[in-house]
């Protein structure tokens, strides 16, 4: 039986643990090759053994998105083997620290731009001619909530989260005419680790898998899907 997503080719960040690996689990499950980057192998390779498992198949990418040169070298080498990209999902990002911003410290605050707001522009970039040449290219950048809030100490992250959705939508605006659609995910409270980083005292229990994300993301990434620069919001 043919899967919905075959012949389709994907690029998942963060694709080791939490969010990403559902989606690319999800993604390989109904059919499409998933490209997953992130930094650490074992992570990776971890996954690739669930999307094998799941009878989908995956390329692995060990990358730090604060190596913009090789995000250049990515979208080359995914032209030269697929010709295309039909779907991108922008998900890896970093915490952080919680702290008033008078005490966020430089080298903190510029990761926060490096890895939330730089990474995807230069993904952008890389990626744009290859979602071009697809008949249905589909992006999707996780946000959060903290980008629509004033939450003291949550200064840093919200700002590279609000600045993120404005790179989206710009990007979605730029889009439109074509066949390439880009929105958002505001996630909502999710079990992963930057949660329980971020809120250490609360049960995880509590909150929604990141795999119960993934229908979502599979529609949002769908080429019937026709929504363009519009904010996606999960709530359980």
């Amino acid at each position: 039986m043919t899967k919905a997503y075959s012949g389709k080719i994907a690029l998942v960040t963060g694709a080791s643990r939490g969010i990403g690996r559902a989606a690319a689990v999800a993604l390989g499950r109904e059919g499409a090759h998933v490209i997953c980057v992130a930094r650490t192998v074992g992570g990776l390779e971890e996954t690739d053994d669930a999307i094998q498992k799941a009878g989908g198949s995956a390329t692995l990418v060990p990358l730090n998105l604060k190596d913009f040169a090789a995000i250049d070298r990515l979208g080359a080498s995914i032209f030269e083997r697929w010709k295309k990209l039909d779907m991108f999902l922008g998900n890896a990002a970093i915490l952080g620290v919680l702290t008033p911003l008078a005490h966020l410290d430089p080298k903190i605050f510029q990761e926060l731009l490096d890895i939330n707001i730089t990474a995807n522009w230069r993904l952008i970039r890389s990626l744009d001619p290859l979602l071009q040449q697809s008949d249905a290219g589909r992006v999707l950048f996780v946000s959060s909530a903290a980008a629509r809030r004033h939450t003291p100490y949550w200064g840093g992250y919200a700002m590279s989260k609000a600045a993120l959705e404005m790179l989206a939508f710009t990007y979605a605006a730029e889009c439109g005419g074509t066949k390439v659609k880009v929105n958002a995910l505001d996630p909502g409270p999710v079990r992963t680790m930057m949660r329980m980083k971020a809120m250490p005292g609360e049960d995880p229990a509590t909150l929604p898998r990141p795999e119960e994300l993934t229908p979502m993301i599979l529609e949002a990434l769908s080429p019937s899907n026709d929504k363009n620069g519009e904010l996606i919001k999960f709530r359980k």
